[in-house]
């Protein structure tokens, strides 16, 4: 920066080697500048100064003439001096510093740049960059504060776990505020009370059993009165905390408690405590709102999935009872196979985890199983009941049962996925089957392994037109229809599963 403020050939054309013979010269140079300008000898020794400004120096003249710069300053601030004369004196033409100083209660931020002279002097400029230096900051500070806000709409859309999201957030609160602990009270929607729901930075327990009524301690307060309620004397005023017995224990003393509403309701307060006195600004109490606004949109994102959990849930359950009905309706209707469609499906659903099918598959396949004679509800039952051999006519209507079924489930996109028994389960290995004649991986393995379970439980159950044939006799007949009928990987499995 100082060499954009101070070029380096303007103070060079100066003819600063001259400096020491000519008392005019220097007086014209000196008042050239407006910022303090030091001459030192090559030991750092100051010989003579010129301040625009004496509320930069950090000492009255009379106290720094002839001494050190280094040894003027406080030693952080004389450590860079020490090493700026030693970079000088090494041969190189500038350097520049940069350091801080605290005067008057405020703090200064100061460029240094030393250049050699010619006869083994050293003239120093000092340039006040507080007014930049703060500008830096802040747009620095501004930076942070967005990259915070952006891990935590990351950690909003990423997370599941609200716990998570929360401490993730109060995690931030404490890094972009310096703040020594924070805490989230949620409102426990039930009782109506603000409950401890995450925290960070605290040495004990003390507030991990909160159980405040809205209008109670501090944080309640904030909630009934729907504002930000601070505290600098937590140590002589800890009515808001009676809460908790240990929390004298923490030492904090300055407090804030922001509510946190969504759509005007509310969820709930953050809460920030240090243990001495903040010096918050308009700014800082900006970004905690802000940052209490985010754990609200966390909070209310929360609660909606879960309430849409619930509904899904909800949903869920009142689908499979429908279809649970449907499928004890097809029961009803022939006895002969009463119980034949649940003892397939279980069966089809303990083979199909056997063969490693994801569990998120598996309902498909129960909801696929209880329906796959679904499309029979249009059959006559002149057909579906005849004691004796179907007519090429009859069978022709007979085959068209898994067509109806879909055409009966096509509609509900939420049973598409269980689609493929109901559809598929009368097809066989060689292609011989119905209604679309696929062969071998075309047909869908869901369908390929029912295919098997409801052979096997038909085959083993008594009918009024003959017995149950035996367990050893129908896996023969399986076995025998292996490559033909059945999909042999799966028949393999199937015997295993049988014979253990």
């Amino acid at each position: 920066m100082l060499s954009r403020l101070y070029p380096e050939n303007m103070i060079i054309d100066m003819s600063l080697q001259n400096l020491p013979d000519s008392d005019q010269r220097l007086d014209a140079i000196f008042q050239a500048f407006g910022d303090l300008l030091f001459i030192l000898n090559e030991d750092g020794v100051i010989l003579d100064y010129k301040s625009g400004d004496s509320t930069h120096l950090y000492l009255s003249p009379s106290k720094f003439l002839g001494r050190k710069i280094q040894e003027i300053y406080p030693y952080k601030v004389g450590r860079k001096y020490t090493d700026a004369l030693f970079n000088v004196r090494s041969g190189k033409k500038a350097t520049q510093i940069e350091y801080s100083l605290s005067m008057n209660l405020n703090v200064g931020w100061y460029e240094a740049r030393l250049i050699p002279l010619a006869n083994r002097q050293i003239i120093t400029c000092i340039r006040d960059i507080t007014k930049f230096k703060l500008s830096e900051i802040k747009n620095e500070r501004q930076l942070q504060q967005l990259a915070a806000l952006r891990a935590i709409d990351l950690a909003i859309t990423t997370n599941v776990d609200l716990g998570d999201t929360l401490s993730a957030i109060l995690d931030h609160v404490r890094a972009q505020l310096n703040v020594d602990a924070a805490s989230i009270l949620l409102l426990n929607r039930g009782n109506q009370h603000l409950e401890h729901a995450a925290g960070v930075g605290f040495y004990t327990t003390a507030l991990k059993h909160t159980s405040l009524p809205i209008g109670g301690g501090y944080a309640g307060v904030a909630v009934s009165e729907r504002r930000v309620v601070h505290v600098t004397d937590l140590q002589f005023n800890q009515l808001g905390f009676l809460r908790s017995p240990h929390f004298g224990a923490e030492n904090f003393i300055d407090y804030y408690a922001v509510p946190l509403f969504a759509k005007g309701n509310p969820l709930g307060v953050m809460e920030v405590f240090h243990r001495t006195l903040l010096s918050a600004d308009v700014e800082w109490v900006n970004f905690l709102e802000t940052l209490a606004g985010q754990a609200a949109i966390a909070i209310d994102s929360a609660v909606m999935f879960k309430e849409l959990q619930r509904t899904n849930s909800d949903l869920t359950l009142a689908y499979d009872k429908t279809i649970e009905g449907w499928s004890r309706a097809l029961d009803f209707r022939d006895r002969d196979t009463e119980d034949h469609t649940r003892r397939v499906t279980e069966m089809s659903m303990k083979l199909a985890r056997r063969m490693g099918i994801p569990e998120s598959e598996i309902i498909h396949i129960q909801r696929g199983g209880a329906l796959h004679d679904i499309g029979k509800v249009a059959i006559p039952d002149e057909i579906l009941f005849k004691p004796g051999p179907l007519t090429d006519d009859e069978w022709d209507i007979m085959r068209r049962h898994p067509v109806i079924a879909v055409e009966l489930l096509e509609p509900i996109s939420y049973l598409a996925p269980a689609m493929h028994i109901p559809r598929s389960h009368h097809e066989k290995w060689d292609g011989s089957g119905y209604p679309d004649g696929l062969a071998g991986e075309a047909i869908p393995l869901a369908a390929r392994i029912f295919s098997v379970a409801d052979v096997y439980d038909a085959l083993t159950a008594d009918r009024p037109y003959r017995s149950a044939w035996s367990k050893m006799d129908t896996l023969e007949y399986i076995f025998t229809n292996s490559g033909i009928h059945f999909d042999p990987n799966v028949v393999t499995e199937f015997a295993s599963m049988i014979a253990e």
